[in-house]
């Protein structure tokens, strides 16, 4: 199989760096020596490993990725960017015909998927890239749907520990508050406790000082109405490394797609998992 050429966009932030690290290093896929970026990123470039990438910027993105079509042929987006970046970076995509896979969270999740249902490309959307999450996440889905009410009258609280850099709530919170709702549970995204104080995270949470800088912990408790029963659950991801390998399966799968003929589809990791392409 000829090695997936794959963009990473979001450089120099961390999330995406490591990942495009990770692609440079695994012959299965061809880093591009580029990435979309910020308005107001300075550098012109940015080292990954013994390589440059040249930074993108808002202004000279439609030109530039004309000529990298025109000379690198097809290929797959990587989004790692903002959460205020989506919307536009998928319409983006879309209106350049370029298929993609969206680790960012945030931004209007209804509009991103309907830009990718009228156009052209597929797409897999997920707020999480780590599989072992996303198979957490499919088992509490099925529960949810099978035992509905099953913790009617019970009280939850959810908290989850980020970087202090990560701006907006965890998009793995919000979607387990629906799986909590199916389950009789009266709760809302705003409800969920955010904690970005590296003090708060370091003292209270135990969080390694190694991990301040890059982590996502969160946990879910649930109270019986009398207080008698009490149930608890946790996944603590420690670095950002996990989240290079569901990438990796993410454009594996939709390379997939693409070679059967697949397009204006929206693929999540759940369909990822389901249709192991590694």
């Amino acid at each position: 199989m000829q090695p997936i050429k794959v963009m990473v966009n979001g450089i120099p932030g961390k999330v995406a760096a490591n990942i495009a690290k990770h692609f440079l290093e695994d012959s299965r896929f061809t880093l591009l020596y580029h990435s979309l970026t910020g308005a107001e990123v300075e550098p012109a470039e940015y080292p990954i490993g013994p390589v440059s990438i040249g930074l993108i910027k808002p202004d000279v993105r439609d030109q530039k990725i004309q000529d990298i079509k025109s000379t690198e042929g097809p290929f797959i987006m990587v989004d790692f960017t903002l959460p205020s970046a989506v919307n536009d970076n998928a319409d983006f995509y879309c209106r350049h015909q370029v298929p993609f896979v969206m680790g960012t969270t945030g931004g209007d999740r209804e509009a991103l998927q309907q830009s990718v249902l009228d156009s052209p490309v597929c797409a897999v959307i997920a707020p999480n890239m780590a599989k072992q999450i996303v198979g957490f996440q499919a088992m509490m889905a099925y529960a949810s749907e099978n035992f509905p009410g099953l913790f009617s009258g019970y009280s939850l609280e959810i908290k989850e520990s980020h970087q202090s850099t990560k701006v907006d709530t965890s998009g793995t919170a919000k979607a387990m508050v629906h799986y909590f709702n199916r389950f009789g549970i009266e709760f809302s995204e705003n409800d969920i406790i955010k904690i970005r104080d590296p003090e708060t995270q370091k003292n209270e949470w135990g969080i390694p000082d190694t991990y301040l800088n890059g982590h996502a912990w969160h946990t879910y408790t649930l109270v019986s109405p009398d207080g008698t029963a009490r149930f608890q659950f946790s996944h603590n991801i420690n670095g950002r490394d996990i989240y290079s390998w569901g990438t990796f399966d993410a454009v594996l799968f939709l390379q997939q797609k693409i070679h059967s003929g697949e397009s204006g589809r929206v693929y999540t990791m759940i369909d990822v998992l389901k249709g192991d392409a590694s």
